[in-house]
């Protein structure tokens, strides 16, 4: 465990993440200093008065004179201050270090573009099914450092690559990137590769790999002593096999369970279970208990979910798919009796829209597009598009469009934040509407 005594440390970014840096620091007995960019953060009023704060920017000097700096995954490390801290030998940490620098258990790592929390959450329902005490965590949940009050014999963290920017100690049980698509190129300049190499980093010392057969970019550069297992929808070590009324998920030629004894749905579920199943294998969790929470793991909110279905039509709220491969693997090999009325728009963060064209195509499907990009992703195929101003508009002239057999997908392909708080609050809107209109 790491001594922090003495030591002159500068937390960024308040929120539940931040409170719990600061507490971290206030058990060890080193009172930190505390910024954040926003006047009035959330967790202000919970922050002792005890704590030196500044708000509004950030405080250069506060951070040149530090010892240590813990930064909010929010704040990206090329920012002017931080930049100088760093060339200064600051050392630039965040909440994932401090977390991986204290534990002993076992830690599951798992990052993504898409489908992390979804495994993330599966893997401890695993871990539970076995009665193991679990903690999960990172970017969904708790922050990681609230883990550390309670015992654990194994912990499951989801990480983005903004936490995995600033982790060097991890030291993964077994560790994964399920995929990597385009997404935060606002954040990422250089792009793609950019992007790629911060979420590498959770292969760095781990134990096993993870590694998506049918993704070339989540394959480490230098395996090193890494021991790798592979899994995807046709090929890998954990795979899809059978027809399409039939599949079943196998490991290494040994059929285990079929998927219609699961509550998940979709292929890209599929793909997420065996995932799953390899990170608990590789973490020593029982098959038995791994496969009985595979028969009762329902998903999550706003993934895929079922949100309505009356008159032979389905409402589909899949509002998490806030980036452009996460609207291609809910596209995937989906099959609809009747028309697709597709749901896209929203901010875009600057992504390439095109890859969503070849599932697109065809006769069966209309799509209906709002929000800051909703012209750009109409252009895709401007005649079958409709162009709203918002996601209500577009609902009310499905409703009056949809017959048995159709299905009405909410997979956006954008973030929310042009005009809701969250993704969740655009898909619990979804939800209502469905429920109201269809």
């Amino acid at each position: 465990m790491a001594d922090y005594q003495g030591k002159k440390v500068v937390i960024i970014g308040l929120g539940l993440t931040g409170l719990s840096c600061v507490d971290f620091f206030v058990a060890r007995g080193v009172t930190p200093r505390v910024m954040d960019t926003r006047f009035s953060p959330p967790g202000l009023d919970k922050l002792d008065a005890d704590i030196e704060r500044h708000l509004g920017s950030l405080n250069e000097n506060w951070l040149l004179e530090a010892d240590l700096i813990v930064a909010s995954p929010g704040v990206a490390l090329f920012t002017p201050e931080l930049s100088a801290a760093a060339d200064a030998g600051v050392d630039i940490v965040g909440d994932i270090e401090l977390f991986c620098r204290e534990v002993r258990a076992p830690i599951i790592a798992i990052t993504g573009s898409n489908g992390k929390s979804t495994v993330t959450v599966l893997v401890g329902e695993m871990a539970r099914q076995a009665g193991w005490q679990v903690g999960v965590g990172g970017n969904i949940g708790l922050p990681a450092l609230m883990l550390l009050d309670q015992p654990a014999r194994l912990y499951v963290l989801e990480l983005s690559s903004f936490q995995l920017e600033t982790t060097s100690s991890l030291r993964a049980a077994a560790a994964t990137i399920l995929n990597v698509t385009e997404d935060h190129m606002n954040r990422y300049p250089l792009g793609m590769q950019q992007y790629r190499a911060a979420k590498l980093r959770i292969y760095d010392q781990a134990a096993t790999g993870v590694i998506n057969a049918e993704d070339p970019l989540t394959r480490p550069v230098r395996a090193g002593n890494l021991q790798c297992l592979s899994f995807g929808a046709a090929s890998g070590d954990y795979r899809l096999t059978g027809p399409a009324d039939d599949q079943w998920l196998e490991v290494k030629g040994e059929r285990l369970l079929a998927v219609t004894e699961m509550k998940l749905t979709g292929r890209h579920n599929y793909t997420n279970a065996l995932a799953a199943l390899a990170l608990a294998d590789a973490a020593g969790i029982p098959r038995v208990a791994s496969l009985a929470a595979l028969k009762t793991f329902t998903g999550l909110t706003h993934r895929f979910q079922l949100a309505w279905e009356n008159r032979g039509v389905r409402w589909i709220n899949d509002s998490k798919a806030t980036n452009v491969g996460s609207t291609e693997a809910a596209l995937n090999g989906l099959h609809v009796a009747g028309t697709l009325h597709l749901l896209l728009g929203g901010d875009g963060k600057s992504a390439d829209f095109t890859p969503l064209l070849p599932h697109l195509q065809g006769e069966g499907i209309r799509l209906y597009c709002f929000g800051r990009d909703g012209a750009a992703l109409a252009s895709l195929r401007p005649e079958v598009s409709e162009l709203t101003e918002t996601m209500e508009q577009a609902m009310r002239l499905i409703a009056a469009r949809t017959g048995k057999g159709d299905m009405v997908l909410l997979s956006p392909a954008c973030a929310s934040l042009d005009q809701f708080k969250s993704f969740e609050q655009r898909g619990d809107d979804f939800v209502r509407l469905a429920k109201e209109l269809g």
